[in-house]
């Protein structure tokens, strides 16, 4: 057989794309085709599908929502395996929630809210999967993912699965054990602390109107396209260069928030870098802090 037809055999012709339009699959609406598209239904086809691309010495590269990533406009040379809406179980047990890595966090925030559990509020608004938060220990709004993993069950390279306890995730800032050694997330049980729903419902009201007013929701973007650096703000020192609004073709800094790239429209990843690349220059010419991008970037550009 051949890959395509392999694949079909692990996640079935409905779950395998070719020649897929990764545009139609990331936040910034950004992206050339993938060569296969797979979208697994659970633990076994993915360590399958790892397996096959390891033996077949094709590359391959895992995705959530497409929230915080950026695909060459030529497109990506391999399988893109999407963890997403065929895994994403939610299931609170006590204080416990116990949740696929396709999971949404705003569902996963909702649950929890329903659910009269507090700890979670921090990621209703952020646009990617449990899976992705894991793996980045994604945080806003003064809380993090390490406040609230017990562990998290993973692929590693190798084909072996591994339930790993929060404090082996060696969870930092945007960063962790999975995303160091390239394990796939699989799931993970989060702990969080018995509340008022009115009040958990109202600080998730607050935090979206902070987002909506400070945020520019109406763009494709990849969230915050820079990383913090220690001691300063990176949306502060864009607009201290003279950077906001700057374009490059239809790529241009937020006029609404600095530390936002967004896609006005039609724009590409060659032009998306292009600015990323001007910024770090300017940036790091007017204050002396070199900026480190938070979006990964992946395929041809």
């Amino acid at each position: 057989m051949n890959l395509y037809e392999e694949l079909c055999s692990i996640s079935g012709k409905e779950n395998v794309l070719a020649d897929e339009q990764m545009s139609g699959h990331t936040t910034f609406r950004i992206g050339g085709p993938a060569d296969y598209f797979v979208t697994p239904s659970g633990t076994d086809e993915i360590a399958e599908i790892v397996r096959l691309c390891r033996d077949e010495d094709v590359p391959y590269y895992v995705i959530g929502n497409g929230s915080n990533l950026l695909v060459g406009d030529k497109g990506y040379r391999g399988v893109i395996i999407q963890i997403y809406k065929n895994m994403n179980r939610i299931d609170v047990q006590g204080r416990e929630i116990h949740v696929q890595a396709g999971a949404l966090l705003s569902r996963t925030a909702a649950a929890a809210c329903e659910a009269g559990l507090t700890g979670m509020e921090f990621a209703s608004g952020i646009p990617g999967t449990l899976g992705g938060a894991v793996r980045m220990n994604a945080g806003a709004y003064g809380g993090e993912m390490k406040q609230i993993l017990k562990n998290a069950t993973v692929l590693i390279p190798a084909g072996e699965i591994r339930t790993l306890a929060a404090d082996e995730m060696k969870l930092g800032y945007r960063t962790s054990i999975v995303s160091k050694m390239d394990y796939i997330v699989l799931e993970a049980v989060l702990v969080l602390t018995p509340g008022s729903r009115e009040e958990i419902r109202a600080r998730m009201e607050e935090l979206k109107e902070k987002r909506v007013e400070k945020q520019p929701l109406e763009y494709g973007s990849a969230g915050s396209t820079f990383k913090r650096p220690e001691g300063y703000f990176a949306g502060k020192l864009i607009e201290d260069a003279g950077l906001r609004g700057f374009r490059v073709g239809n790529a241009q800094v937020s006029e609404k928030h600095c530390g936002f790239v967004i896609n006005r429209g039609g724009a590409t990843a060659r032009e998306v870098l292009e600015l990323m690349d001007e910024v770090v220059r300017r940036v790091e010419e007017n204050s002396g802090v070199r900026l480190e991008p938070e979006v990964k970037k992946i395929g041809e550009f």
